[in-house]
């Protein structure tokens, strides 16, 4: 009989390590050695928007660095206090989009289910920072009211699973919805948007393999990551757990000022995403949600990143520039025309 590994050396659990995710903006610095950044620290935004990140992310900021690209996508910072015009609460017509019970249906053949307002990590610039989760979660009373909407209309052949963060539920909350939607002949294609496998690559265990592996459909996995400093050896070990399941692996990225924002950093990711075995899908335009006015990128400067890309890189490591536009029925690309409709809508 081999003998259990000391407990120091057994993996940890995905939970304690989500448990033990830095909450205190002051403690996140002074792990850095940025202590005096401390005074531009807003106890404001922290409070209307709680600091979270998982250590193992805090472990790839680069210490003594206030620049740095990770820290400064989960710092709350004065700025967010700002009113700034043009940025509000439902940056994306989400509540106009509802069909039901956490259900958003915006584009034909595909619904979205808000499967739950937890997220390992919150991101100052995040689209839903306003998102009324307590009402709107597509989970509560079992997923019946949002399946009720899915199996009602057999144009949805594609269930999309967002949140907050899908994989936030535990792997047996997610079977219970998988096994509900084998029962609608219409579903053909399951999406899941998840920032977890990035920041706590933990979550990419044996149980949510296995569920991965059992499911019926084409399984399709956007990750999101903004910068190539976000990953590293775990993550690269959790793409490959979720590659040997069987599905596509797909990243999505917002371009943010301070960021992301010159071609050498788009290229990178590209190229580091592409090590971890995952393609580029869409660079997208900030979402303009009330508290992220500080991280816009002009149209003129995003299409100029772009074209320098496209330059640069092969097509398959350029993402589709795009923007979400409230009562679109697509994404909307960018393009210098100023409204994008020239081109073809993309899914």
């Amino acid at each position: 009989m081999i003998p259990a590994a000391p407990l120091s050396m057994q993996p940890r659990r995905w939970q304690q390590a989500w448990r033990e995710a830095v909450r205190d903006p002051r403690e996140l610095l002074a792990l850095l050695g940025l202590h005096e950044l401390a005074l531009g620290v807003s106890d404001a935004a922290a409070a209307q928007f709680p600091l979270r990140v998982p250590r193992g992310f805090v472990a790839r900021m680069r210490r003594g660095d206030p620049q740095d690209p990770l820290l400064r996508q989960v710092l709350p910072l004065d700025e967010e206090m700002r009113p700034v015009p043009g940025f509000g609460l439902d940056a994306v017509g989400d509540g106009a989009a509802k069909a039901g019970q956490g259900v958003i249906h915006k584009y034909r053949g595909r619904a979205l289910l808000v499967a739950t307002g937890s997220c390992a990590v919150h991101c100052r610039y995040c689209f839903r920072r306003h998102f009324p989760y307590a009402e709107e979660t597509a989970a509560a009373g079992g997923w019946a009211a949002a399946l009720e909407v899915i199996g009602a209309d057999a144009s949805i052949e594609e269930v999309l699973l967002s949140g907050g963060d899908p994989l936030s539920l535990a792997t047996a909350k997610l079977a219970e919805l998988t096994e509900a939607l084998r029962a609608i002949p219409h579903v053909r294609r399951l999406r899941i948007h998840t920032r977890l496998p990035v920041v706590l690559p933990e979550r990419v265990d044996a149980e949510l393999s296995q569920w991965l592996r059992a499911l019926p459909w084409p399984v399709v996995v956007v990750i999101h990551a903004n910068h190539a400093n976000e990953f590293d050896a775990s993550v690269d070990a959790a793409m490959r757990s979720l590659r040997d399941t069987g599905a596509v692996l797909l990243n999505q990225a917002v371009l943010l000022k301070g960021v992301n924002d010159s071609t050498d950093a788009l290229s990178a990711l590209s190229e580091r995403g592409l090590t971890a075995g995952v393609l580029p899908y869409y660079l997208h335009q900030l979402d303009r949600v009330a508290g992220a006015a500080h991280f816009e990128v002009d149209d003129a400067t995003a299409l100029a990143l772009h074209a320098a890309l496209v330059a640069q890189q092969s097509g398959y490591l350029v993402p589709r520039l795009v923007r979400e536009v409230a009562g679109d029925a697509s994404k909307r690309p960018l393009t210098g025309d100023g409204d994008g409709r020239n081109r073809p809508p993309v899914a």
